[in-house]
């Protein structure tokens, strides 16, 4: 176990970096609204989706039905079902741990799985496995101690969630760096733009990751074959 760690921990360290700032941030915005610690644990280990959880906290302060809970968070986490495709063939064969995986693929995990190979001497299956639960971890982590933090001295809120975003930003500037061929990252840019023009800011997400989820199917033994090859 601990040479599994010394060899996955180095890759999640970005994430890590992230969720354990997104993770106090989100226990700060939960506290903020009146739940305290053992909410934030529960949320962050059972939901464990950061924009979701993000979300929840502006619905619950406003409010909002359980049915209008689900289906915003459904709609939000749509793009799962496009890239999550890509990682059928990555984890046939973790036999139960597949329900975990599944589970636990988030964006930034994701990144971690597509962006790095799995260290020599470490089978795919505990390097997916062992990634992904670090990777919760960090964020049960920075939940739980932002909510006490917020439970303890009084916090400012305002625009703290940014720091989802900037998260992402760290996650593509690794993966062009990792990555040789930036066609995949130069076309998602361009669909996105393009998209964000045609249906406007509240409509472009969906259309956008069914046009890129097509091109990289149809392109996908060629970008293979240039990645392996460069």
């Amino acid at each position: 176990m601990k040479r599994i760690i010394r060899q996955v921990f180095p890759q999640t360290i970005p994430v890590m970096a992230g969720y354990i700032s997104l993770g106090i941030a989100f226990g700060l915005l939960l506290q903020s609204i009146g739940y305290g610690p053992v909410w934030a644990f529960l949320m962050s280990l059972f939901i464990y989706a950061g924009s979701a959880q993000f979300l929840a906290v502006e619905l619950l302060a406003a409010g909002a039905t359980l049915v209008h809970v689900a289906l915003l968070t459904f709609l939000l986490n749509f793009r799962h079902l496009f890239y999550g495709l890509s990682m059928i063939e990555k984890y046939r064969g973790t036999g139960v741990r597949k329900i975990y995986l599944i589970f636990g693929l988030t964006d930034e995990t994701y990144a971690v799985l597509t962006g790095y190979k799995t260290p020599e001497g470490l089978s795919d299956q505990n390097y997916y496995f062992a990634v992904t639960l670090m990777n919760q971890l960090y964020w049960v982590f920075g939940s739980v101690i932002g909510s006490v933090a917020g439970g303890i001295i009084p916090f400012d809120t305002t625009g703290i969630d940014f720091a989802m975003t900037a998260l992402f930003a760290v996650l593509v500037v690794e993966q062009w760096k990792t990555h040789k061929n930036h066609i995949p990252a130069i076309s998602g840019f361009a669909i996105t733009v393009a998209s964000l023009y045609i249906f406007g800011a509240d409509r472009f997400l969906i259309p956008a990751l069914i046009v890129m989820s097509v091109m990289l199917l149809c392109m996908k033994g060629t970008l293979h074959w240039e990645e392996t090859h460069e």
